[in-house]
């Protein structure tokens, strides 16, 4: 938001520097984001001139010799200028011989191809006030020659450009920050005189005008009012309130429509004038417009409206959506004599939801989606009625309409001297303390002492109506705080005790299957959480895309909540794709929101892909993705979160399932008991609708957080053995039926029970797998490679003997499993 420093010292009589300025208002919380200064600076030898004459100079086609009488400053001088305007008769500024213009450019006298020039006259670009270069400044008002530029043009103004915090609205306007600067520099606050304070004894009565003000939802508008003001003359604004706003960037509209912009930006209300004669019935009905209801506001745009959108109409139609933009026919027009002054205000949810709604945004609504003081609005509308019989002439006639806006306001809160030090860390003396409510206008209602009066004072603290930021004790330390000066907190040291807990389980799982994946030469993406309703409707089901809807979508694009990881990975790959970029292993962790039970569910989610590669060059190519590698990769995600995959049922569904190829994908577990496993090829129609080339293979692994039994042990690096391992290959006759994984488990479990601490059993790997002649029916073959080594010693066959002799044995005795020899 835009402040005008000359405007602010209406109300506080600020006589600190910029900086010292710009300092306070970022320690008072808010954010200084640029500082502009218009007008003149302070120059030497730049005084006024009146050009006298004008010749074409000999020697160049596009100078002009120009007299210049600047008066006591010099007499009349000789002057070679390149301008257009320089014509005789027109008063500018001239900078003589000794000047220093802005970027250090000094003015001598010179030659300018042969011809002697005594100075330079100035475009405003020259002397520091920026805009055209080419002509110069010309003077209106006859100012006396030999003027010094700073008598001859106004002060000039400096405008800061501050960032509001949304839980400080009574900050959007002048008299705002006037407030917060003035308990800053302890100076006093002048509020603007009203002189219309309602009263309408001896006014005549006109309710031709407007008759009627009905509030339909009193819980979007709580408070609605309307005077009638007739016998205006609409036309320019004073040029006092035209420079106020043009200093912040509002452009001059005429007297009545710069009047309420005017007290927007002083008293951060909101207000707009009817035309008295262009509301149809002569009344005004705050409501909610009708489905599909249409209007044509100010930007000349029409607007399709919802039953959850607040308007104002009259007896026919709408004419303002209710505190964003007026219609573009219901406003003041040159021809208006007579006017309606809403003011009013409106719930800021209300306003919020219709903006975003419809894209449209307003110095009003910026003010009502934030807040606006409910108690203030009838002196602002006072203060502008004023401004209008000022500015506009006419008169105030009966009746003035209100409705709503009797609940009083009242907000107290206790707190102590000594609650506040320990908040702080440190003391403040209470007269301190006392004086920074005072300065806030912070009324304290009572002191007393408290309990243990060693311990200080208790203050009772009326809360103003536009300080609706405070209602807790906690809130005034805060206040005192940035009162006393954040800089002069005392130094101390920092004591940041260590977090004792254990990592959530998801952080754990995520960590763990990112270095599984990153271990296999994946590429790690991050995606928005949010997707489209047809993505999902595609790739998932159309109840998911019903289902997972956001009831308020910023965009389009991104308006339900994702249910799955893989479109954000596709829509990765494509973009890799597009760039000749040929990677082609591609995942992510996240969460995704899922139907569980009945309701939707956030869990815990692992996704990859495996495109076919393009544009692949490599001398030795990878060996192709198939089903059994990502299910591999799917086992092992599963796994690290405590999953033991291989004894899970793996079925292959049957019918459509969007996202998924036909007869070539397979899911594991169910969401409803807390996990579930998705792998196999994407849908081939699907991934070229998308524009992608070649098939992609993909993974997906999604668990409940409560669920995730992960280890939560630290793992730690062990030294590798410089000592040769021992080889053993043992194959076992097991049922056809039996899992290869379940043997293996068994046998890895045998062998380092009878290696005991001798010597480890590293590892138990299947080699061999076979059925037919000379295996009994229903049975196979399964052969296994057994790998021993010591960490101290190179092992001797007898102790490998030994051992493996002990494993046979074991396996006998305990198990089905028969030794082939």
């Amino acid at each position: 938001m835009k402040i005008s420093l000359n405007w602010l010292k209406d109300y506080v009589a600020l006589d600190a520097s910029i900086d010292e300025i710009s300092r306070a208002i970022t320690f008072l919380g808010f954010e200084v984001e640029g500082v502009v200064s218009t007008g003149a600076p302070k120059l030497e030898n730049v005084v006024v001139g009146e050009i006298l004459t004008r010749a074409k100079h000999p020697n160049a086609d596009k100078l002009s010799v120009c007299t210049v009488d600047v008066g006591p400053a010099g007499g009349v001088k000789t002057i070679v200028c390149g301008a257009h305007n320089c014509d005789a008769g027109n008063r500018v500024l001239v900078a003589l011989p000794g000047a220093v213009l802005p970027g250090n450019f000094q003015i001598k006298q010179s030659k300018i191809r042969g011809q002697s020039s005594d100075g330079m006259m100035c475009s405003p670009d020259e002397i520091g006030m920026g805009g055209e270069h080419s002509g110069l400044l010309i003077l209106t008002g006859q100012p006396a020659l030999g003027t010094p530029i700073n008598q001859a043009l106004p002060p000039g103004d400096t405008v800061f450009d501050i960032e509001i915090t949304p839980n400080r609205p009574d900050c959007q306007s002048h008299l705002g920050i006037a407030r917060e600067l003035a308990a800053w520099f302890k100076l006093p606050l002048t509020y603007p005189q009203e002189t219309f304070r309602g009263d309408l004894a001896g006014a005549p009565g006109r309710t031709d005008l407007l008759h009627s003000v009905s509030v339909d939802s009193a819980e979007d508008c709580p408070l609605y009012s309307a005077f009638v003001i007739a016998g205006v003359k609409v036309g320019p604004s004073p040029a006092w309130m035209q420079e106020r706003l043009g200093a912040v960037g509002l452009r001059p509209i005429n007297n009545i429509v710069d009047v309420g912009n005017y007290v927007m930006l002083e008293q951060g209300q909101p207000m707009h004038a009817f035309d008295a004669k262009r509301l149809g019935g002569g009344e005004i009905v705050v409501r909610r417009a009708v489905e599909g209801e249409k209007i044509t506001t100010l930007d000349g745009k029409s607007r399709v409206l919802d039953h959850q959108m607040l308007v104002i109409a009259d007896a026919n139609h709408p004419v303002v959506i209710a505190g964003i933009m007026g219609g573009e026919h219901s406003g003041v027009s040159a021809d208006t004599t007579d006017l309606v002054l809403e003011c009013a205000i409106f719930k800021k949810q209300t306003i919020r939801a219709t903006s975003r709604k419809l894209a449209l945004s307003s110095d009003s609504s910026y003010r009502y989606e934030r807040g606006v003081d409910p108690h203030g609005a009838l002196e602002a509308a006072h203060r502008a009625i004023d401004l209008i019989l000022q500015t506009a002439g006419g008169q105030v006639v009966g009746p003035v309409f209100r409705v709503g806006g009797d609940v009083p306001w009242q907000r107290e809160i206790v707190v102590t001297h000594d609650y506040i030090t320990e908040k702080l860390g440190f003391d403040i003396p209470a007269a301190e303390m006392r004086a920074a409510f005072d300065a806030l206008e912070l009324t304290v209602t009572r002191e007393e002492p408290t309990e243990h009066p060693a311990r200080g004072l208790a203050w009772t603290v009326s809360i103003p109506s536009w300080r609706d930021d405070l209602d807790r004790p906690i809130d005034l330390v805060e206040e005192v705080l940035r009162l006393h000066g954040t800089e002069k907190i005392p130094a101390a040291v920092v004591q940041s005790p260590g977090l004792l807990t254990d990592d959530d389980p998801v952080v754990v799982l995520n960590r763990r299957v990112t270095d599984y994946l990153v271990g296999h030469d994946f590429h790690e993406c991050v995606n928005y959480t949010l997707r489209p309703a047809k993505e999902i409707a595609a790739w998932v089901s159309a109840d998911a895309a019903q289902a997972l809807a956001l009831a308020n979508p910023f965009v389009e694009d991104q308006s339900h909540l994702r249910p799955t990881l893989v479109t954000g990975l596709l829509e990765s790959l494509k973009l890799n794709q597009s760039r000749g970029v040929t990677v082609s292993r591609l995942f992510e962790t996240g969460r995704i929101f899922v139907e569980r039970n009945g309701q939707n569910a956030e869990c815990a989610a692992v996704a990859f892909i495996i495109a076919e590669p393009l544009g692949d060059r490599a001398w030795l190519k990878r060996e192709p993705a198939d089903f059994y590698a990502i299910k591999h990769h799917v086992a092992a995600l599963a796994r690290a979160a405590g999953v033991d995959f291989a004894r899970q049922p793996i079925v292959t569904p049957s019918g459509p399932h969007y996202g998924w190829q036909d007869g070539q994908s397979a899911a594991a577990g169910d969401i409803a008991h807390g996990w579930t496993a998705r792998f196999g090829l994407l849908n081939l129609a699907l991934v070229k609708s998308m524009g992608i080339e070649g098939r992609v293979y993909a993974g997906t692994f999604a668990i409940a957080p409560e669920k995730i039994a992960a280890d939560g042990a630290r793992r730690r690096f062990s030294e590798f053995s410089l000592m040769p391992a021992a080889l053993r290959d043992l194959a076992l006759v097991v049922d056809a039926a039996t899992p290869a994984a379940d043997v293996q488990k068994a046998l890895l479990k045998t062998a380092r029970a009878a290696a005991g601490n001798a010597f480890a059993v590293e590892g138990v790997t299947v080699f061999d797998l076979y059925r037919g002649t000379g295996l009994p029916e229903g049975r196979k073959s399964l052969a296994f490679s057994l790998v021993f080594r010591a960490a101290d010693r190179t092992l001797t066959d007898d102790e490998v003997n030994g051992v493996f002799q002990k494993i046979q044995d074991e396996l006998a005795k305990s198990t089905n499993y028969q030794i082939r020899k």
